[in-house]
């Protein structure tokens, strides 16, 4: 594999520190890895986003982010509010297909769930990942409601053509209540495919040494997710 779409059933469920897990276990096992956020909301001009968090949880990765809009929206309604120009399709795809030559592993941060809408025409992270003939790994909450979330987002991606690797929850509790207990079994029986993993809640505070020390702990990845296809 050489690329991996991560997306999420909603915002806020913990994609940036996921992408920064996986990243890590890939870097571990000597893999390259680029990590590109085609599109960030809600920061302003030259300050950190997603790809400095990252960058410091995770260590030494190249980087990519095509577009920055202030306002904390869906990009496409982001970039009209603020009269910038929308991103395509074709900026994604040509940018991560330039990061495979030299790289094992292209890891494409969506935002929000997996019908946001990116950019022009209205592309969402499923319209990128089919163009990218991409696996996609899903970011899921614990508690109550994320049956429903994680159940609709798998069908979403299966209903696209498209391969969904697994469910990673990207808060885990330290002490987790009666749902997310039942959550943790119950997911993989209604969405058909497998829990990768939990990241501890709190992980995006740890420093890098912690934080690298753990992740393979935390999300537990097929060898095929680090290593390069092959003809790439």
């Amino acid at each position: 594999m050489s690329v991996l779409v991560v997306t999420g059933t909603s915002t806020d469920v913990g994609k940036t520190v996921v992408t920064a897990a996986i990243a890590a276990v890939a870097l571990g096992r000597g893999s390259t890895v680029a990590v590109c956020k085609p599109a960030q909301t809600g920061i302003a001009p030259g300050a950190p986003g997603d790809l400095a968090e990252v960058a410091r949880l995770a260590g030494a990765t190249t980087l990519t982010e095509l577009v920055r809009y202030p306002d904390p929206l869906a990009p496409d309604t982001a970039a009209r509010r603020a009269g910038m120009p929308m991103l395509t399709a074709e900026d994604v795809v040509d940018r991560v297909r330039e990061l495979e030559f030299g790289h094992d592993l292209v890891l494409v941060e969506g935002a929000g769930g997996v019908l946001v809408r990116l950019g022009f025409g209205g592309f969402t992270v499923l319209d990128l990942a089919r163009e990218l003939s991409a696996p996609v790994l899903v970011v899921a909450a614990a508690g109550l409601g994320t049956l429903n979330h994680s159940e609709l987002t798998v069908r979403a991606v299966a209903e696209a053509g498209l391969d969904c690797l697994g469910l990673v929850l990207g808060s885990w509790p330290s002490q987790p209540d009666l749902a997310e207990q039942c959550n943790l079994e119950d997911l993989p029986r209604v969405t058909g495919v497998p829990v990768l993993g939990a990241v501890p809640a709190g992980a995006g505070g740890y420093d890098r040494g912690a934080f690298t020390a753990a992740a393979s702990t935390w999300v537990d990845l097929p060898e095929s997710v680090t290593t390069r296809s092959i003809g790439r």
